[in-house]
């Protein structure tokens, strides 16, 4: 019988005792053809184990629609984490965090009716409760005591920094243990009293959070749970960036608050150690969140999850990679430790843009859902976790523009419109504002009897995903848009995930606001691969691959090309520059440019 005991800081795997040291790696982040490259660098880094987490809504996004394929098959990397007999750490949620949109919870369970989020609520529990029935017995064949090699599984996350349902977190163990979850469950939060008060239940782990001061973040832990053993379920050995900032860094080596030093005191007093990240990975697509502590806080997340962590993003060691193993080696005596070699890297030759394909012209060959509503919707209310959507009313005219009378100036005033809107007037780009530019409005010229028709495009540049904003972070119109303070009602309304770029009709290059344009490059060999950023602020695929944003706000100047993405000859890809393009061409870099540091 295969058991996992623990008590105190012991924890043993059928009677020998074990020191965890694990990584962190998201499948969901990385290409899955280079699941095997990553796996392999963690055993070489001298890992014994693998922590993920579960990300409900790109396995469920939209209600009763399940996707578990492709990035979507944890089973399989899962199965291959067992290959290389790793044990393993699943943290399904429901909510993740994780710089994830919306924490990982789906948009859909956001815009249900009467629905509060993360706690005993009706609404709440009923989705999560359909999930984990779908989810949860694809896990249980993967458990240790049925022979895979899954030894952890995390009930809910960080629960303590949001609310203190004590019930709604029992629910979820209770639930696990439902459909035959018999491995320990754990938790995990930040050191602080009310972070643990808040996140643990009593007879189950409880592990802290933290990127330094182990003693101290340790010695906290056992004051409130003394038969918990030492666990740091998050080193943060790294950090994330957010757009408009700088690439962070930290130091790596044994100098005192350097990644290796911090590790190495945990080691050696014997704790638990998870990396946090030990490989990052990639905001591929719309998938990235965003930060914000107040309503009008809005910082979001960039494209890269590189996460100054030991594996870089593209799969090269980083600085931090030798200094962390070293420790590994002194306290383990794993005899799979070694180095690692450099990725292949290529610079494919530049090339120009062929055409372009006006977004505003294309809105029926990329939409989802379209619909009419007196009131216009968000993104939630239509079940929609990424992308865009596009509004359409029609104003009634004569509205004249009046110089020198007090009343003469109308203005187009934007009311929460989250994120980046764009705006046009009878097919005039008026120009964007974003959430937090303090200039919601528009001076409107002077308006004929026959009206005019208004165009607005908002992209959702990913949702809050910490905090008590997640799940009410709404996208597209969330208030209204009015004339001076008279709403305007009657919109038609177009989903835009952009998921399917087929159908769109490329006509000559055409360098105006919200454009698609198509290129088409040659490529010798295959290796990993970086575009440098192209324009103002947009978005790339390549061969049909999102690879994410780019914005020339920094610090980000390249988006990385997984190398599974791309084939020998011809390569075609396609920019949405939602403003202006620096060139007329596709510049690439040989190396990937994160961006100034602190």
């Amino acid at each position: 019988m295969k058991k996992i005991e623990i008590k105190n800081d012991d924890i043993k795997i059928d009677g020998k005792s074990i020191q965890i040291i694990s990584g962190a790696i998201h499948y969901f982040r990385i290409h899955p053809d280079l699941w095997d490259d990553r796996l392999d660098k963690a055993v070489a880094f001298g890992l014994n184990c693998i922590e993920t987490y579960i990300p409900w809504n790109i396995h469920e996004p939209h209600r009763g629609e399940f996707c578990f394929e492709g990035i979507c098959d944890f089973e399989k990397f899962i199965d291959k984490v067992h290959e290389r007999n790793l044990k393993m750490i699943l943290r399904p949620g429901p909510y993740i965090c994780a710089e994830w949109d919306n924490g990982g919870i789906p948009a859909w369970v956001s815009g249900l009716d009467g629905v509060s989020l993360r706690c005993m609520n009706e609404v709440y529990i009923k989705a999560l409760t359909d999930y984990f029935d779908v989810l949860l017995p694809k896990i249980t064949p993967k458990l240790y005591s049925n022979g895979g090699p899954v030894i952890m599984m995390q009930v809910e996350n960080e629960y303590g920094s949001y609310g203190n349902d004590h019930k709604y977190m029992q629910y979820i163990a209770d639930l696990y243990r439902k459909h035959g979850i018999d491995v320990p469950l754990a938790t995990s939060d930040g050191p602080g009293g009310h972070f643990l008060l808040g996140g643990s239940l009593p007879d189950i782990l409880t592990a802290v959070n933290f990127g330094g001061e182990p003693e101290k973040a340790f010695a906290n832990l056992k004051t409130f749970s003394p038969d918990s053993p030492k666990m740091c379920m998050e080193f943060w050995n790294g950090w994330f960036d957010h757009w408009g900032g700088k690439h962070h860094t930290r130091g790596a080596g044994t100098e005192p608050g350097g990644a290796a030093e911090v590790f190495e005191k945990m080691l050696a007093s014997g704790a638990h150690v998870n990396f946090y990240m030990f490989h990052g990975g990639t905001n591929f697509g719309f998938t990235n969140g965003a930060n914000g502590t107040f309503r009008d806080e809005y910082i979001p997340t960039v494209t890269s999850y590189d996460y100054d962590c030991p594996l870089n993003e593209y799969g090269d060691a980083s600085y931090k990679f030798e200094s962390c193993q070293k420790i590994i080696a002194k306290y383990s005596n794993n005899p799979a430790i070694k180095s690692i070699k450099q990725v292949k890297k290529i610079c494919p030759a530049n090339v120009k843009f062929s055409g372009s394909a006006v977004l505003l012209d294309n809105i029926a060959n990329i939409c989802t859902l379209h619909g009419h509503a007196v009131v216009p919707p968000t993104m939630e209310k239509l079940g929609e976790n990424f992308g865009f959507i596009h509004y359409r009313t029609r104003i009634d005219g004569p509205m004249p523009v009046l110089p020198g009378f007090d009343y003469g100036m109308e203005t187009l005033n934007l009311f929460e419109v989250n994120d980046y809107a764009m705006v046009w007037l009878d097919g005039k780009y008026m120009g964007h504002r974003m959430r937090d530019d303090g200039r919601n409005y528009f001076e409107l010229p002077s308006i004929g009897k026959e009206g005019a028709v208004i165009d607005i495009i908002v992209e959702n540049c990913g949702r809050k995903n910490y905090g008590t904003y997640v799940g009410k972070d709404f996208k597209g119109i969330v208030n209204c848009v009015s004339i001076g303070q008279q709403k305007l009602v009657n919109w038609d309304y177009n989903l835009l995930p952009m998921a399917d770029l087929s159908r769109l009709e490329f006509a000559k290059f055409n360098d105006v606001p919200a454009v698609f344009h198509f290129a088409e490059f040659e490529v010798d060999e295959i290796g990993e691969a970086f575009v440098k950023r192209p324009g103002t602020k947009g978005l790339i695929w390549v061969n049909g691959f999102n690879l994410g944003r780019y914005w020339n706000i920094g610090p980000t100047e390249t988006l990385y090309i997984p190398s599974p993405v791309l084939k020998k000859g011809r390569n075609e890809i396609i920019v949405l520059e939602l403003e202006k393009l620096d060139c007329d061409s596709i510049v690439f870099s040989p190396e990937h440019l994160l961006g100034e540091t602190e």
